[in-house]
């Protein structure tokens, strides 16, 4: 019976993990080597393309456990648009918390320093925002929102997060995620006012 290996799957985790501490371009295949105990013919029989390719699985991943995340957010807060951006923003922060302030976004990672590097990545990452930011609009609809506003209200609160990670990063606090939240409860609380 042939012998399976998890070479390829921890070499995924570990370049997810890496890009989203220290980027695409500072992330060397040696070090995911390294760090993930894969074998470097075992690597290159996985992913035959390369770092390239390791990236584009990380991407899938990444997008495709994101969407659960928001789909089971949505699930748990349906037909309630506070509670859900509520929980989105202390789900993020606790996931901050959680990292101490490494991990940032494994897509805003990338879309900072792909466009130059590499369309097809890019492209990648950019169908992961729209995939994304569709579920939260999805939301939205399912909350009695125009499709309109659903759609810019989901693309604002993306936005707002992924800055918000960003800022956490820095400053080593989840407090930007509260500060959101606040915002996002006082804008609904006049609106209905």
């Amino acid at each position: 019976m042939p012998r399976t290996s998890d070479a390829r799957d921890r070499a995924i985790a570990t370049a997810e993990r890496l890009f989203r501490i220290q980027g695409f371009t500072a992330t060397g295949l040696i070090q995911i080597l390294k760090e993930s105990g894969a074998p470097k013919g075992s690597f290159y029989f996985h992913f035959p393309r390369g770092k390239t390719q390791l990236a584009e699985e990380a991407i899938d991943r990444y997008v495709a456990r994101r969407i659960d995340v928001l789909r089971k957010i949505s699930a748990n807060t349906a037909g309630d648009a506070l509670k859900f951006v509520q929980q989105l923003f202390s789900t993020f922060a606790a996931e901050m918390v959680a990292t101490d302030f490494q991990y940032g976004c494994l897509m805003q990672n990338l879309a900072n320093e792909l466009p130059s590097l590499d369309a097809d990545l890019t492209q990648r990452v950019a169908r992961g925002f729209v995939d994304s930011t569709a579920i939260v609009a999805e939301h939205f609809k399912a909350c009695g929102f125009t499709p309109e506003r659903a759609s810019s209200t989901a693309a604002g609160l993306v936005a707002a997060l992924e800055g918000a990670r960003t800022i956490a990063r820095l400053e080593r606090t989840p407090d930007v995620f509260k500060a959101l939240a606040e915002v996002c409860a006082n804008r609904w609380a006049a609106s209905e006012g």
